[in-house]
């Protein structure tokens, strides 16, 4: 990617960069460290192995994350976060707390209804 292709609005470059929800959770699992693509698969329920696949070329593709093949038999794939990959931790960070919040509200909400 080159910054012809980014949007003008940072939000949009942020969204555009991380698109779907399974980026947001491939990156959440890489958080923590080094996972090899069982790892993730586990970590992010419900994503299929071609979904999986997709979303990690096109996270290496940003160069928010990196492969690393070892030449073995059989092969050992890993992946990582590069610094790029890891400055969205306050990104999640706020996600995160956003969401808490809005449960409490919404448990809240249902409390006074109930």
């Amino acid at each position: 990617m080159n910054s012809k292709d980014l949007p003008k609005c940072p939000i949009e470059t942020t969204l555009k960069m991380l698109g779907c929800k399974w980026k947001v959770l491939i990156i959440r699992e890489l958080l923590t460290g080094t996972k090899r693509f069982c790892e993730l698969k586990k970590g992010c329920k419900g994503i299929t192995q071609k979904v999986l696949t997709s979303k990690l070329r096109e996270l290496e593709e940003l160069e928010l994350l990196e492969r690393k093949v070892y030449d073995q038999n059989p092969p050992k794939v890993e992946y990582t976060l590069t610094d790029v990959g890891y400055s969205l931790l306050p990104v999640l960070d706020a996600l995160k707390s956003w969401g808490k919040d809005y449960k409490k509200y919404i448990k809240l909400l249902e409390k006074m209804k109930g």
